[in-house]
């Protein structure tokens, strides 16, 4: 398993990595300005309906079926689209979005957010450690990270 080292250079097989990662949310590096973390999603369950107002996002799934949904709102996703091993979604800061897995395995992707958006090295097993992390204030972004100025924070629905 690979560990966040930081800021530092760093270099593993993140295929490998991902598809090994059996956690929700695994954090494998952060930079001063992005982040690559590594998501296992049971099946029937989801990243779970969010959007982050400063943030973009690639993603990549490696293993696994998922229905990507997107939009300007919420109650508003009018972007649907089936993805599998190998697919891509790009979430532009300000877009509603989740991903549920649809297949009969667990869906393992890979997330590159900028600006650094977790805590460095922070391993979540499930969304709900996770949402408990996110309360709790224990998901911060390290100081030395390079954040835009305060603006409307995350939301989840």
């Amino acid at each position: 398993m690979t560990t966040d080292n930081g800021p530092q250079p760093n270099v593993f097989d993140l295929e490998t990595e991902t598809t090994r990662n059996p956690n929700y949310r695994t954090v494998a590096w952060t930079g001063t300005y992005l982040q690559v973390t590594l998501m296992s999603i049971p099946v029937g369950e989801s990243i779970g309906l969010e959007v982050h107002h400063d943030t973009d996002q690639f993603l990549r799934l490696d293993a696994g079926r998922g229905l990507v949904k997107m939009g300007p709102a919420k109650d508003d996703l009018p972007l649907r689209q089936e993805v599998g091993d190998g697919w891509s979604v790009q979430v532009p800061a300000g877009t509603w979005h989740d991903i549920e897995n649809i297949g009969d395995e667990p869906m393992r992707l890979y997330a590159v957010y900028a600006p650094v958006h977790h805590a460095a090295g922070k391993v979540q097993p499930t969304k709900d450690a996770a949402d408990a992390d996110e309360e709790a204030g224990n998901d911060e972004p390290p100081t030395w990270t390079s954040q835009p100025a305060e603006g409307e924070p995350d939301e989840q629905a």
